[in-house]
Parts: structure tokens; sequence; C-alpha cells
């Protein structure tokens, strides 16, 4: 069975064209182009990712990743019409794992889509060996002093209590954590979390490193577990 893409886009030449490229990589597309139209049919189909507009009828794109956020973890595209770094840090603190900034070529947008669905076949594929392991082995832990993260159950917790942690905010610090102690440049947590075929730039490291830092640094202005190397990239002190 193909992966299930839906597309939230009130434009109909760009659904159409959204719509017709996906289909001919073989994957399965819903669209629809109004936002509570949007919440009904994720609801209806649990898609394997969503393509989200954010200017849309009756309920924004903000709006609808938020609400769909609270009920399945399937990743959200949204789409911008602003090159507005205010758009992007909204759109990924509702909920969205990525952003694109209209227009864009459809290489990138297919090539973002890749990297969400390959993210997603990755983490069904590590919860069906635990699920096959998880009464015959204890839980791997990785503990940092106050901060554990079970990497059996997909958990993290901070002083005992559970973080609620977006997909890739879990996979940046799985990956700083298996990494502790080395400087990892921002193009290599790109190229290994994100795929090569990701052509986005490295502000997307940041801006999820921003993100996991206001999770578990006691200041996030002054960071004491994931620290900046200037000129290099990032270095997880545990």
């Amino acid at each position: 069975m193909s992966e299930l893409i839906l597309v939230v886009e009130d434009e109909p030449s760009l659904q159409e064209t959204l719509v017709y490229n996906l289909e001919k990589l073989g994957y399965t597309v819903e669209a629809v182009s109004d936002g509570r139209l949007a919440i009904e049919a994720a609801r209806a189909h649990i898609p394997d990712l969503i393509v989200l507009d954010i200017m849309l009828p009756s309920l924004d794109g903000f709006e609808v990743c938020k609400i769909l956020r609270k009920e399945m973890s399937v990743p959200i595209l949204m789409l911008t019409a602003r090159d507005d770094e205010i758009d992007r840090v909204v759109g990924l603190e509702v909920g969205a794992d990525d952003y694109l900034t209209k227009p864009f070529s459809m290489r990138e947008l297919i090539a973002r889509v890749k990297a969400q669905l390959r993210r997603t076949q990755i983490i069904r594929e590590e919860l069906g060996k635990i699920k096959t392991a998880d009464t015959e082995e204890p839980h791997k832990i990785l503990t940092f002093k106050n901060l554990a993260v079970d990497l059996t159950r997909r958990e993290v917790r901070l002083d005992g209590q559970a973080l609620a942690l977006k997909p890739q905010e879990y996979d940046l610090l799985v990956f700083f954590a298996e990494h502790k102690g080395q400087m990892l440049s921002r193009e290599f947590i790109l190229e290994r979390l994100w795929g090569w075929e990701y052509v986005g730039d490295s502000r997307t490291v940041d801006v999820h490193v921003r993100w996991l830092r206001q999770r578990i640094e006691k200041d996030a202005a002054n960071p004491e577990r994931i620290v900046t190397v200037r000129g290099g990239g990032y270095r997880f002190e545990g």
C-alpha cells in the first residue's frame, strides 16, 4: 500500500500541481482546500504526511496544526507565502516538523516529503524491533544527571517528569546523546537527521536546537547541556 499524503492548499493551480507530482511518484494523495476540512480528512484517513498551507479559509494552518498535533504524531510540512522568520517559528512552535517558503521548486518539496516519510519509516521499524524484544531485554536508558532518555519506550524525563517532545526533537536529542562530547557541525546533523536529499539550510538545525534547549535546559539563553561551538556547530555535554 502506498503512503498517504494529505495536501491542504486553497490555491487551485498549486493544489493540482502538488497532487499531480506526488501521485506521479506513487503516493496516494487526498487534497482539501479548507482548514476545517483538513481536520476532518486527517481524522478520517490518518495520513502518513500532511502538506499544510498557512493561509486557509475557515481555520488557518497554525490552528489546524495545533489541533492535529494534540491528536496524532503524523509529520507536518508547512507552506508559508512569506520568507518571514515569525511564520517559521510559530509553525514549529505549534508542532510542525518542517517548513517551506513559497515560491519553491517541486524538487525541493519532494525532497522534504521524502525526508519526512523516511524518518517515519525508520521510527516504525525501530518500534517494531522494540515490540519484539520488549519482554526479553530491559529498557535501554541513557542518563545525564536529571535527564533520562528511554530508548526502548522513546520517552524522555526531566526530574522524573515526562517531556512531550516532538519526533524530531526526540531524534535530535538522541543523536546528541549518542555523540556526547563530540562537536557536531550543522551540516552533519542536517545530513544525518534530515537526509542527504534535504535541500534546506542549516538554520533548520538552529531552530530545532533552540526548541530542544527550551525543553531540557535550566536557562535556554545560557545552555549547559547543548553548547554552541563557535564556527563549528554544537556539542552535547550531558
